[in-house]
């Protein structure tokens, strides 16, 4: 594949836009009280759409299990997440965010989907005339 000059300043731009999003979003965390980390595994758990296990995080997380469990035992401490015991395998952990946990979370889901809105337009001009293949 030959790439041209608007190639590479078109990812540029697109990682430009990734990591203004994500700096962005570390200060919204920080806004609430919350740690980008934790912002994202309190995500993690409450998009999983049922209770997940650790291992279901680690994934969404691209993090090892062992780090998992030490983030969301810093979480349990600060009152975001609770433990709850599988119903089918009493040896599984799920996950479950506490009250406080949801009201950070929602606290920032609002201001997250503002911020995508804002920047869809910049980044569909990005790619607008690509192939689909």
């Amino acid at each position: 594949m030959n790439l041209a000059d608007e190639d590479f300043e078109r990812l540029l731009a697109f990682r430009d836009g990734l990591r203004r999003f994500h700096r962005w979003s570390e200060q919204q965390a920080k806004v609430v009280g919350l740690t980008s980390a934790q912002h994202q595994l309190l995500l993690a758990v409450r998009g999983h759409g049922h209770p997940p296990s650790i291992g279901d995080v680690a994934e969404h997380l691209l993090l090892r299990h062992h780090s998992v469990v030490e983030l969301v035992d810093r979480a349990v401490a600060a009152g975001l997440l609770e433990r709850l015991a599988d119903p089918l395998d009493q040896r599984k952990v799920r996950l479950s965010l506490t009250p406080e946990g949801e009201r950070r979370l929602e606290a920032l889901a609002g201001t997250h989907f503002e911020e995508l809105s804002r920047l869809r337009p910049r980044f569909e001009t990005l790619w607008a005339d690509l192939p689909d293949d």
